[in-house]
């Protein structure tokens, strides 16, 4: 009998230890998934794209030299409003594009083509960041800075509705994202943007665009995932590219002399690092086929992050700000 409670008792023992180990092993199962939701929504917000937020600085310089006001809380609250909504765009735009980007042989991994966000998951996060981005961007007390969010989201809803597969009106809509990240910039300093800005932001935005539409093309996806291509021709893209770099050098050379913030005897200052990084992209795109994604560019190309530091320190010097 006392053998019998013995070996009751180990059995119970074992199977205390069985059942802990069960519901660990369950917890760790759990806090792993959750984890790796975690990291999905992250990517499915695409931080990595906010570097081209950095439209919203370039005409702060121009615009303090002009007479423009800074302050930092504002300023930080506009910019990291605006963060969140290009966010909740992305987040929308995966979610509306998902079938189509299994096609693709790069946005397949995205999360919720991959089938690792649920698409009731991601409209919550489109959503949340949305409201939370008009939050943060009406702190800031710049209700051109709301308007011009809003504007943005209007922009990418039309894109993604089916804007996207009419040709050239495609790249256009791209390129607008840009243009009103700087008209951002400048409502944050409270100064209106010079025609001559808008004219360099917008060419180099369609130079951008069409640099984007040619490596889709080269890439020879399906037509399915990008009916616009459809309207393009590798010859047709890439004479637009061409005509927008030639734009864009040209109007910036003339901002440079026609400029009145510039310093005399300074404003060219500026000049070759703009035409070397816009020629220095015409040569990747023309020699490794790249251009399809302005931020891998801009995170791999070491002689594009030396040209924007110099762009910076020289138009810093050329305004007199050191």
């Amino acid at each position: 009998m006392q053998t019998d409670g013995r070996l009751v008792r180990s059995r119970d023992w074992i199977k205390g230890i069985w059942d802990s180990s069960v519901a660990a092993t369950a917890a760790q199962g759990h806090l792993s998934g959750s984890l790796s939701l975690a990291v999905n929504l992250v990517r499915l917000a695409r931080p990595k794209d906010w570097i081209k937020n950095v439209f919203i600085l370039m005409p702060l310089p121009f615009a303090l030299a002009a007479g423009g006001r800074f302050h930092l809380v504002p300023f930080l609250c506009a910019l990291t409003g605006f963060a969140l909504m290009a966010s909740a765009v992305y987040t929308m735009n995966d979610l509306w594009d998902a079938a189509a980007d299994r096609l693709h042989p790069k946005k397949c991994l995205r999360p919720v083509a991959a089938g690792l966000v649920s698409p009731e998951v991601a409209a919550v996060q489109a959503v949340v960041l949305a409201a939370t981005g008009i939050a943060i961007l009406a702190l800031s007390g710049c209700v051109g800075a709301v308007v011009i969010a809003i504007v943005y989201a209007l922009v990418n809803v039309a894109y993604s509705l089916g804007a996207k597969h009419i040709a050239l009106l495609d790249v256009f809509l791209l390129s607008s994202g840009f243009v009103l990240r700087v008209l951002l910039g400048c409502a944050i300093v409270d100064a209106p943007p010079s025609g001559w800005l808008l004219l360099c932001t917008s060419s180099v935005a369609l130079f951008l665009g069409f640099a984007k539409r040619r490596a889709d093309l080269l890439a020879d996806l399906d037509p399915s995932h990008r009916p616009s291509l459809r309207g393009y021709t590798r010859e047709f893209l890439s004479q637009a590219v061409t005509i927008c770099a030639t734009v864009t050098i040209l109007a910036y050379a003339l901002y440079c002399i026609e400029g009145k913030v510039l310093l005399a005897q300074r404003q060219m200052a500026s000049m070759p690092f703009v035409a070397y990084g816009i020629l220095n992209y015409l040569r990747l795109i023309h020699l490794d086929n790249e251009g399809g994604s302005p931020v891998e560019v801009a995170f791999s190309s070491r002689a594009s992050q030396i040209s924007a530091a110099g762009w910076t320190v020289a138009t810093l010097w050329s305004i007199g700000l050191w």
